[in-house]
């Protein structure tokens, strides 16, 4: 709980992945993918009920092992490809009620940490947003980015902004890495969405923006762990 606010924390993890197959409950050091997630949501101070949304039976095992709790299976309509995170949250919602602030973990970025869990829960609170997202400084600058047009001539990916010559003039950009969506319940049910001109940016390196969506990204993290 955080300011008088409950915060039910949403693992989501569907049996059918097709980028890399049982990736969830894939084994990195040891322990399952969806531990590491689990794990960090059950050390925040500001979670009160950590949840799993899944259809898939091997992961709601996995995940009552973890830590988590499996208070329903996730209906097949809400497990296929066109199913959407906002679905699946709200489906949450729905089954759960009475909690003021979700929060949506995905188990593919595992290095998020209660630490970094905690600090978004303050940061949405300090400043009386909506929501919250977490982001990491992006590698390569979108002035530094260009299309081609016809295929031949430069097109700069920004219409109407000139490349800077050096980094230093260059203002900080940031992109979503996947690890932290937390909103407050009512305005996302009315909003559909974790973005929004109100909502604020919880920035992490990039040290702990991994997303795991591939076997060569499970291979780096594994390595990292081990």
């Amino acid at each position: 709980m955080i300011g008088g606010l409950s915060v039910l924390a949403l693992i989501t993890a569907r049996g059918g992945s097709k980028g890399l197959p049982g990736k969830n409950v894939r084994l990195a050091a040891g322990r399952p993918l969806l531990a590491y997630t689990a794990d960090a949501a059950r050390a925040s101070r500001h979670v009160d009920r950590l949840v799993l949304s899944t259809d898939d039976e091997e992961i709601m095992r996995v995940g009552r092992e973890t830590g988590c709790e499996v208070p329903f299976r996730r209906p097949a309509a809400l497990a296929g490809d066109e199913a959407t995170s906002i679905d699946v949250v709200l489906h949450a919602l729905d089954t759960l009620p009475r909690h003021d602030l979700v929060l949506l973990l995905q188990p593919t970025s595992p290095l998020r940490t209660a630490a970094d869990i905690d600090a978004a829960c303050e940061l949405l609170l300090r400043h009386e947003a909506p929501a919250c997202v977490s982001l990491m400084p992006v590698p390569h600058h979108p002035q530094w980015m260009f299309g081609l047009d016809d295929g031949v001539h430069l097109a700069p990916l920004l219409r109407g902004t000139v490349a800077a010559a050096r980094r230093q003039e260059l203002p900080p950009v940031y992109a979503l890495n996947g690890a932290i969506y937390l909103a407050r319940a009512d305005w996302l049910r009315r909003t559909r969405t974790f973005l929004s001109e109100q909502t604020v940016g919880y920035v992490m390196p990039a040290g702990r923006s991994i997303d795991i969506d591939t076997l060569a990204d499970f291979e780096a993290f594994s390595r990292l762990v081990s």
